[in-house]
C-alpha cells in the first residue's frame, strides 16, 4: 500500500504544471508554489531547464544588452542558449550547471549560470550582450532589475566556494536546483546563506552623519554599517557599531527596510535611522574601521542625490562627493531623511 501511495504521489506531482491564474489562486501563490516544486524535485527542475530562461555571467560578471543606452540582464531561451554554445564550441551539458534564480510572471522558470571558462569576447558577440562588473551595473540597472542580478550572482559564488563539507572535508554535492547541497559522508545539509548587517543613517535633527572606507571610490560616502556579532539583537549591533565607528551614542532608532546585498560574501542589510543628542555631535573617527566620517546639510545631499552616476574626476582635481545608486539601500535611508527634512522646512 505504501508504494502504491509513492507511485500515486510521484504521478501527481509530475503532472502539475506551471502555474496559472485561477480564483482560488493568485498569481504570485502559484509561482510561489512551483518555485517550491522545482526546489524540492530535481526531475521537475531538469524539465523547467529545457524551456527556462538563463542569465549568463562571466567569472561572476553579468551579461547585460543595451536598448539606447537603456541596460537590461541579459536572459537567453533554452533554444538560443544551445544554439550559442554550439556555436562557439561549448558544451551543451554545462546547462545543467545552472542554478534556480525564480520564476517571471509568465510561469517561466528562470536560471544563473556562470560560463567564465568559455571564451568571453565570442559570447558577447553570440549574445549581443556585455559582461559588466556587478558593482559597475549597478548604476547602469533600474532598480527592479538590480536585485534578481545580485541573486544570480550570489548563488553562484556560495556554490563555488561551498564545495566541500566544513565538518569531514568530502566534497558536497548540490541538487539540481542549487538549492542546497550536501555531504554524503556525514548527511549534513547546506543551504546558502546571509550575514547580518545592521546599516544606519545618523542624524543630530539638521544634519546626518556619513562615512568612507579606504576601500570606496573617490569622493563617495555612504551611512555607517556592519556585521552583527554572534547573539546580538539589531539595536544592539547598531548602537556598537556607531560608537566604535565614530564615538557616538545612538538616543533613538527606527527600522526602515531590509535588502540582500551581494558583498562582501552575501550580506542581509538591515537598514535604520537613528539620532544623537545634537549637543553630542564631535565625531572621534576610528581609522581602522573608517577613513572618514563627517556630518552632511541638507543641501549638500540634495545635491549629492540628484547626481545619477558616479562623477567623473579630472586628473588633479579633488573628489565630488557622491552618495551609492539609488538601488542601494543606503540610498533609501538617505532619500527618506531628505524627504523629512523637506517636511520640516515647509
Amino acid at each position: 500500500m505504501r508504494g502504491r501511495c509513492s507511485w500515486v504521489t510521484w504521478k501527481l506531482l509530475h503532472s502539475i504544471k506551471p502555474p496559472e491564474l485561477s480564483r482560488s489562486c493568485s498569481g504570485y501563490v502559484s509561482r510561489v508554489r512551483y518555485l517550491m516544486r522545482l526546489k524540492e524535485d530535481d526531475e521537475a527542475c531538469r524539465e523547467a531547464l529545457k524551456s527556462g530562461s538563463f542569465l549568463l555571467y562571466n567569472n561572476l560578471a553579468p551579461l547585460l544588452k543595451s536598448n539606447n543606452n537603456i541596460y537590461k540582464p541579459a536572459f537567453l531561451k533554452a533554444s538560443d542558449l544551445e544554439t550559442i554554445l554550439k556555436k562557439i564550441g561549448g558544451d551543451k551539458h554545462i546547462v545543467s550547471e545552472s542554478v534556480l534564480l525564480g520564476c517571471n510572471e509568465n510561469g517561466e522558470a528562470q536560471f544563473s549560470l556562470d560560463v567564465g571558462d568559455l571564451d568571453r569576447s565570442a559570447l558577447e558577440q553570440q549574445c549581443e550582450g556585455v559582461f559588466v562588473d556587478l558593482r559597475k551595473a549597478f548604476f547602469m540597472l533600474s532598480g527592479p532589475e538590480a536585485p534578481i542580478v545580485t541573486k544570480g550572482q550570489a548563488l553562484i559564488r556560495w556554490h563555488q566556494t561551498n564545495g566541500f563539507c566544513s565538518a569531514t572535508g568530502q566534497p558536497t554535492v548540490r541538487n539540481q536546483s542549487g538549492s542546497h547541497r550536501i555531504c554524503h559522508s556525514s548527511g549534513i545539509t547546506y543551504y546558502p546563506k546571509m550575514s547580518p548587517v545592521v546599516i544606519v543613517l545618523v542624524s543630530d535633527g539638521s544634519r546626518c552623519l556619513l562615512g568612507r572606507q579606504a576601500t570606496f571610490p573617490p569622493g563617495l560616502y555612504s551611512a555607517l554599517a556592519g556585521f552583527c556579532d554572534m547573539g546580538e539583537s539589531v539595536e544592539e549591533a547598531l548602537r556598537r557599531e556607531v560608537a566604535e565607528e565614530v564615538g557616538l551614542e545612538v538616543e533613538t532608532l527606527r527600522f526602515s527596510g531590509s535588502q540582500h546585498w551581494p558583498f562582501p560574501q552575501s550580506s542581509f542589510m538591515v537598514a535604520c535611522h537613528a539620532t544623537v543628542n545634537p549637543n553630542k555631535t564631535q565625531v572621534s573617527v576610528d581609522k581602522a574601521e573608517l577613513e572618514d566620517a563627517h556630518w552632511f546639510t541638507f543641501e549638500e545631499m540634495t545635491e549629492a542625490l540628484q547626481l545619477k552616476k558616479p562623477p567623473r574626476i579630472s586628473k588633479g582635481e579633488p573628489p565630488m562627493f557622491w552618495v551609492p545608486p539609488s538601488f542601494a539601500i543606503a540610498n533609501q535611508l538617505i532619500q527618506e531623511w531628505a524627504s523629512q527634512q523637506q517636511l520640516t522646512r515647509n
